[in-house]
């Protein structure tokens, strides 16, 4: 399985152009889904350049290391692309419907192959971080 991931917002918390502060579980998951279900993790950011690097090397020094950065294969160079589109199975992103899950969410989600309805995302349960239903949450509970 292929599962691209984004940086700010999803690894750690926005602070772009710095790095944030690391999200709760998010490298450790990361790990476990490459070790243990033998998945290919790709970085897919908007970053570039030199904050591209910090981002890369931010993980590298966490021991994530990613099967590619920005591309659907180590090998792709911009030339070759015919989409900015990459071929990934999964989508790792703050941006979501419904918003990021808990890592432990995900890895569960991912792991087991099959959907957690949003009312099982426990992230907000904690009284601060209560909010209103989702669109998605209101459409499917």
């Amino acid at each position: 399985m292929t599962i691209a991931v984004d940086f700010d917002g999803t690894i750690v918390t926005h602070a772009y152009p710095q790095i944030g502060k690391p999200i709760p579980f998010a490298i450790e998951t990361l790990k476990k889904l490459q070790r243990e279900d033998m998945c290919q993790i790709i970085l897919y950011t908007c970053r570039e350049g030199q904050l591209l690097e910090d981002a890369v090397n931010y993980c590298k020094e966490r021991g994530l290391e990613f099967y590619a950065v920005n591309a659907a294969f180590p090998e792709e160079t911009p030339d070759m692309r015919i989409s900015r589109k990459l071929d990934a199975d999964v989508f790792i992103d703050d941006h979501n419907l419904g918003g990021l899950p808990d890592w432990g969410v995900i890895y569960q989600m991912i792991h087991s192959g099959k959907p957690i309805k949003p009312a099982e995302n426990n992230h907000f349960d904690d009284e601060k971080s209560r909010r209103k239903p989702s669109l998605f949450e209101r459409l499917f509970a």
